[in-house]
């Protein structure tokens, strides 16, 4: 058992600190936060990932897992330290280092015996080494200390899972002991372990993230020549996923990606890559693709009915993804926004993300929990993400509530076939279109 602290109670230090806890250690959760910090002492998750509220109760209940905002204490009573704050996005493109600098000012301000210090955030490469130098500057007497680059791989609806049943572990250390600390926390997620240097791992974070990316905009790019030639790219992309050399993960065609990470972390390579004087190209034609597929579904509206003033409109779903309330970056936040500038009413529909939206709309759309509530009375719906409820919608029924039947599926959600026999006036992404 070790004892952990983790800076920060968002996606990554929340989900990490609770599976750290479940694995046996005795770990503390910080925050700034007081009203947060409260509520999670409560069991009161402020993120909605499944699973994960019935695991940090239960950790609680065993005394595996507190909650603080004395911040100072818990970095000098454990000997593992993890820094999982926010590194926003700024301006410029680069990750905004701000929390991450912070916290290691305190670590260094409170620091009282060997400690191993672990980046967990998603961070350029250097960070590591300027945390160990922060930590140096702020630090009293000669206390020894190492500094590790840990990143996650975890995805917003399936967190607990993936950290629990992680693929890989990256470990980059600046010492053989705080990488053999590490690694032996890990050995309870029987993964497979990569030792490196800080700067490798840092780098293998962002490469991940941005060949995935790279993936969607590629088959995204792929879609778009698919509907001028006729061809079906849910096909494509099955032929092209039996390859072993390609994978099928991630070649969903659809309105591009978004959230927290691939938005955020293809910029910061560029910014990353302009730092040393190399123009990543491809990066930026990844973004650009991103960019433009948001809009297809106002595009495609627009070609069916050329006037959307004073026509209602069903959205189905406002999260960036199935099973999380994340709204970073969701193409909801640009497509309805467009809509609403069209002249057009908004019935949205989303089962976890209505509050989180309503940050972002107001008043200006409604709001609803029930799918077929959000297409009574709606003139045509337009599918933003692919909640279950969507996905088993009886086709029929939709037809009988729309006012006209169109539908603008920007998830790909349902067999041509199904929606032809349904007499629906159905457009996809890179596939043929129905009835039109």
């Amino acid at each position: 058992m070790k004892r952990i602290a983790v800076m920060g109670t968002g996606y990554v230090g929340l989900v990490s600190g609770t599976c750290f806890a479940e694995i046996g250690n005795q770990v503390t959760c910080c925050d700034i936060d007081e009203g947060k910090i409260q509520r999670l002492n409560e069991g009161i998750i402020p993120i909605y990932e499944p699973g994960l509220e019935e695991v940090v109760k239960r950790n609680i209940k065993e005394e595996r897992l507190t909650f603080t905002t004395d911040i100072p204490s818990a970095i000098r009573d454990a000997e593992i330290v993890y820094i999982g704050v926010g590194t926003p996005m700024a301006e410029s493109g680069e990750a905004d280092l701000t929390f991450v600098k912070n916290v290691a000012k305190t670590i260094g301000e409170n620091l009282n015996g060997y400690k191993v210090i672990v980046n967990k955030s998603t961070v350029p490469v250097g960070t590591g080494k300027l945390v160990q130098s922060i930590i140096k500057e702020h630090s009293t007497g000669n206390v020894e200390f190492d500094v590790v680059s840990n990143p996650e791989f975890l995805r917003e609806g399936s967190a607990l899972e993936d950290t629990m049943n992680m693929e890989r572990a990256v470990i980059g250390a600046t010492s053989d002991k705080a990488a053999n600390i590490i690694k032996e926390i890990h050995e309870p997620f029987n993964t497979t372990i990569i030792s490196t240097n800080l700067e490798s791992a840092e780098m293998i974070k962002y490469a991940a993230n941005a060949f995935l990316a790279t993936k969607i905009s590629f088959i995204n790019d792929i879609a778009n020549i698919c509907e001028r030639v006729g061809a079906d790219v849910t096909k494509v992309a099955e032929g092209m996923g039996l390859d072993s050399r390609i994978g099928a993960k991630f070649l969903q065609a659809g309105i591009g990606y978004g959230g927290s990470c691939f938005p955020k972390d293809t910029r910061a390579l560029i910014h990353i890559a302009e730092q040393v004087d190399y123009d990543f190209k491809m990066m930026k034609a990844v973004i650009n693709t991103n960019e433009y597929q948001k809009m297809k579904v106002v595009t495609k509206l627009k070609d069916i009915i050329s006037e959307l003033k004073g026509k209602t409109i069903a959205v189905l779903g406002l999260a960036f993804k199935p099973n999380t309330d994340d709204m970073r970056d969701a193409p909801s936040l640009e497509i309805i926004p467009a809509l609403l500038k069209e002249g057009a009413k908004i019935q949205a529909f989303d089962p976890i993300a209505k509050e989180a939206a309503r940050l972002h709309f107001g008043d200006a759309i409604s709001y609803h929990t029930d799918v077929y509530e959000t297409l009574t009375n709606a003139d045509v719906c337009v599918i933003l993400t692919e909640w279950k409820d969507v996905l088993e919608l009886d086709l029929n029924k939709v037809h009988s509530l729309l006012s006209k039947p169109v539908i603008v599926d920007g998830r790909n959600c349902f067999d041509l076939k199904e929606a032809e026999a349904a007499n629906l006036i159905y457009h996809s992404i890179g596939r043929p279109e129905v009835n039109s």
